[in-house]
This record gives C-alpha cells, sequence and structure tokens, in this order.
C-alpha cells in the first residue's frame, strides 16, 4: 500500500513538473526567428513580394502575384485563372477588387469581411505572429504534441475576429504547421521545404492547404522577395 502511495505521488509531480515546464511562448517565437535568419532581419522587412502557383485534383490551377508594404498596411493580390486575372486590394480603410469585363476592368468594394481577411493576410503570408502584442492578439503556449512523427510545441494565438493554432518542430523551431479558425471556417495548412530569401530569411516554399468547406488538399509553391521596391501605383484602387 505504501509503495503504491509513493508510486502515486511520484507520477503527480511528474505531472505538475512538466505541465511547469510549458516553454513561454515568446521563447518559441524567438526560436523561429533565429531559425529562420535571425530577428533583426525580421524587424528589418518592410515590403514583400510573393509569385505563388495553386494546384489541386480535379481543379483547374492558377497563380498568385502579392505585393504587400507593411508601413502602408496595403496589399495587392493578382489571381490569374485561365487567363483572366482578378486584382484584389487594401489601403488604410478601403478595399477593392477589379473584375475583368473585356478589355475594361470593373471596380467594386470588397466587402467589409474580405478587407478584414486581406488585412490579416499581410502578416500571415510570412508569420501571423508577427508583432502579435502590438496587433491585439494573444497568445499562450498549448503544450507538446506529436505531429507526423515530430515533436512540436503548440501555440495558440487569438485576435479578435481569428484564431490560429500553430505547431512548431521543437527541434528545429520551424512552424510546420497552422490551423486558422475564421468566420467558422477551419483552415490547416502543413508547411515544408523551407528555402533561403536573397535577404537571408527562410521560408516554407510549399504549402499544403485544405479547409473545413471545399475539403480538397491544395499544393501552393512559393517564391518569396523582400524589400523590393514596389511602385507606388500597385495600390492605388
Amino acid at each position: 500500500m505504501k509503495k503504491l502511495i509513493n508510486v502515486l505521488i511520484l507520477i503527480l509531480f511528474v505531472s505538475v513538473t512538466s505541465y511547469g515546464q510549458k516553454i513561454p511562448v515568446d521563447t518559441i517565437f524567438a526560436n523561429y526567428y533565429q531559425a529562420t535568419g535571425g530577428k533583426k532581419l525580421w524587424d528589418s522587412i518592410k515590403t514583400y513580394t510573393l509569385k505563388q502557383s495553386f494546384s489541386a485534383p480535379s481543379a483547374t490551377p492558377y497563380t498568385a502575384d502579392i505585393s504587400v508594404s507593411i508601413p502602408e498596411n496595403a496589399m495587392y493580390k493578382s489571381k490569374t485563372i485561365m487567363r483572366r486575372s482578378f486584382v484584389y486590394g487594401v489601403k488604410d480603410k478601403e478595399g477593392w477588387i477589379k473584375v475583368p469585363i473585356g478589355s475594361k476592368m470593373d471596380v467594386r468594394d470588397l466587402s467589409p469581411a474580405e478587407q478584414t481577411n486581406m488585412r490579416y493576410e499581410i502578416y500571415d503570408q510570412l508569420v501571423p505572429f508577427m508583432d502579435y502584442q502590438n496587433r491585439g492578439f494573444v497568445a499562450t503556449t498549448v503544450g507538446q504534441e506529436t505531429l507526423n512523427k515530430v515533436l512540436t510545441n503548440q501555440v495558440e494565438l487569438q485576435g479578435k475576429e481569428i484564431k490560429y493554432n500553430l505547431w512548431f518542430d521543437a527541434k528545429t523551431g520551424l512552424l510546420v504547421r497552422k490551423k486558422e479558425t475564421m468566420a467558422g471556417v477551419e483552415t490547416t495548412t502543413d508547411l515544408s521545404n523551407y528555402t533561403k530569401s536573397d535577404f537571408g530569411i527562410l521560408y516554407p516554399a510549399k504549402m499544403v492547404e485544405i479547409n473545413t468547406v471545399d475539403k480538397k488538399a491544395v499544393t501552393i509553391a512559393s517564391q518569396l522577395e523582400i524589400n523590393k521596391s514596389i511602385p507606388e501605383e500597385v495600390f492605388i484602387r
């Protein structure tokens, strides 16, 4: 009986100790920044561009060109499918879409929900936890979890209209999965093929994304350029 009590006390002690040893969320973020080029480089990002290609089984592939100015809180996105390009933009409190009709572009307002989503994308296209406190997010460490035989540290990042769950490889510090929950839709993305940009920052060149609406896995290939000069007219409605 005494031996059993001692075993139970030991199990309780191990559980409490393990709980108390959760890695602080800012340490997890710092490890990511360090693994991908260093916080000094990340803090110097002002603009970036992305060229992406999207493919999925039984679906027409398409491409996207994205330009972002973080200081201007501005984003341009051109989606090209079957030789037709649809242009989306946000800057300050404005949001618009340009739809090709014949040889002209019809300019319309983006809905408030679409504008909100694009403003989150300004950071999410890099990492959703960038400058998270000043953007009104609360981050907490959830604990450790094994994904595809890899031990990870999970973080929850809660915003006003959106929540992220983030899984970081416990050994490398890299972000390997993120789950975004917004307006009742969950989007899970697995990130891999980390590649060094000319700027010196590592980024995931391959992502596989699936959401609870389409339920189709979409493979995304990306090329990132940082602090490239972006023409001002790109962000004009």
